[in-house]
């Protein structure tokens, strides 16, 4: 009786370790709790305000990945205006296609890109951005001296960063300034303004030194 009690108590023992185990797993991984862990970091309203996103605009986020930041930059250009969503990742791509299809985001136009090459359309972008995307970057300089025919005449590049000041256990994961400014100078952008308010990254906003007047 003893025994059979024994068997009873340690199989819902390992039953309940094994549920708690999976529990865990899924919460580490839950792409919902990820998203709203690192938007409180990054609050989309208040970045979109910081860089004048507006309806109409025509905007292009690299490293667009299942579309954390896409989804609201999409409402905020409405109709009239269109969402690129680039990334060397087409698994990332046809997720994101399944979002947008899902939640009528009508707006979004993914692109698989190339390590050096955008893929994105010549003289058609208001804005290019890259969201904690930099630092993966294996060819920085090439990829932003491909961006500069995608934009418009006054079109401009943000890059939000991890800043290794603010954030010092971020290593890898993060950019120097002066090591992300003097990429971007020898890739043909000039900073236009630097921007410091979020908790744990840098806004730099770039405009290709021919438009610097």
């Amino acid at each position: 009786m003893y025994n059979k009690l024994f068997k009873l108590l340690s199989i819902s023992l390992i039953w309940l370790s094994s549920i708690t185990f999976i529990s865990s797993c899924q919460s580490q991984i839950d792409p919902d709790a990820w998203e709203k862990r690192h938007n409180a970091y990054q609050p989309p309203e208040q970045v979109m305000d910081s860089l004048g996103v507006k309806h109409g605009m025509v905007i292009a986020e690299i490293g667009a990945g299942r579309g954390r930041y896409i989804v609201h930059m999409a409402n905020r250009v409405g109709a009239t205006g269109k969402i690129y969503a680039n990334d060397i990742d087409k698994k990332a791509l046809d997720y994101l296609e399944y979002r947008c299809k899902r939640d009528s985001i009508p707006n979004v136009i993914s692109v698989l890109g190339k390590l050096t090459d955008p893929q994105l359309p010549k003289n058609r972008m208001d804005m290019v951005y890259m969201i904690n995307t930099y630092h993966h970057l294996d060819k920085s300089i090439e990829l932003m001296k491909n961006i500069i025919p995608c934009l418009k005449p006054d079109g401009r590049l943000v890059i939000i960063e991890h800043d290794p000041v603010k954030v010092p256990g971020a290593g890898s994961h993060s950019t120097a300034k002066d090591v992300l400014l003097k990429q971007a100078t020898q890739a043909g952008f000039e900073l236009v303004k630097m921007m410091t308010f979020l908790e744990r990254d840098n806004i730099y906003v770039l405009h290709p030194k021919k438009l610097i007047k």
